[in-house]
C-alpha cells in the first residue's frame, strides 16, 4: 500500500483541452483511486489546453519544476501528459531522473523507484532520443530536397525602397503603355531595365503576351 511522506507531496494533474470537456471525470477516477491506496492528493492541478503545447507554455511545466523528489503525480491516463510519444517520453524521462514518482490510472502505469520503472525510464529516454535525431534527419532531408529543387530556403527579403516606388508608379506606366509609349521610354522614366520591365508587367497580366520589347 503507498502512503504519502510528511516530506513528499501528490498532485493529481487533469488537463482537458476543449471548452466543451470538463474536468469532473477525471477528478472522480484520481479520487477514487486514491482512497482505495489510503493516499491524499495535496495539491489538484487543472488547465485547459491542448495537449501539443509546448510544456513551458502548460501548468504542468510549472508544476513539475516545484516538485522534488519523493514527490508524486497522479493521471488518468498518460495522453494527459501530452499528445504524441515523444512529448510524453520526456516528461516521464524527466521525472525518472529527479525521482518523481507518477502514476497513470487506466493505462495501470507506475513510475517509481523500482527497477522496472528504471528499465522503462531508460527505454523512454532511448526512444525520445532516436525520435529527437529521426525528426532532425527528416527536417535536412527535406531541405536538401527543396533545395535541389531551387526552392529558396530562409525568410522572404523585405521590398527594398526602389521595388516600393516602382510600385506606385506601376498605375502611371500601365496608363502610359495603353498609349502607346514603348517599353523603352516606360523603362528609362522608371529608372529599370526595360526587359525587367516587360518581365514584370507580362508576369502580372499587364503586358501584351506576343509583343517583345
Amino acid at each position: 500500500m503507498l502512503k504519502n511522506c510528511k516530506e513528499t507531496m501528490t498532485f493529481a494533474y487533469i488537463r482537458v483541452s476543449t471548452q466543451v470537456q470538463t474536468s469532473e471525470g477525471q477528478r472522480y477516477e484520481i479520487e477514487k483511486w486514491c482512497r482505495r491506496r489510503n493516499m491524499h492528493v495535496d495539491r489538484w492541478v487543472e488547465e485547459k489546453i491542448s495537449g501539443l503545447s509546448g510544456l513551458n507554455k502548460r501548468t504542468l511545466g510549472k508544476t513539475l519544476r516545484r516538485m522534488r523528489k519523493g514527490d508524486v503525480l497522479i493521471c488518468t491516463e498518460l495522453s494527459r501528459l501530452g499528445r504524441n510519444m515523444m512529448m510524453v517520453m520526456s516528461i516521464l524521462n524527466q521525472c525518472s531522473q529527479r525521482g518523481i514518482s507518477v502514476y497513470s490510472i487506466k493505462d495501470h502505469f507506475e513510475l517509481s523507484d523500482s527497477i522496472n520503472s528504471k528499465i522503462i525510464a531508460f527505454s523512454f529516454s532511448l526512444a525520445a532520443e532516436i525520435e529527437r535525431n529521426l525528426i532532425s534527419q527528416r527536417t535536412r532531408e527535406a531541405l536538401a530536397a527543396k533545395k535541389e529543387a531551387g526552392v529558396r530556403l530562409g525568410r522572404p527579403k523585405g521590398k527594398s525602397k526602389q521595388q516600393k516606388d516602382f510600385e506606385q508608379m506601376l498605375p502611371e506606366l500601365r496608363k502610359a503603355r495603353a498609349e502607346g509609349a514603348s517599353f523603352k521610354l516606360l523603362a528609362e522614366k522608371a529608372g529599370i531595365h526595360r526587359n525587367t520591365l516587360y518581365r514584370y508587367l507580362k508576369a502580372t497580366k499587364e503586358g501584351e503576351q506576343n509583343e517583345k520589347p
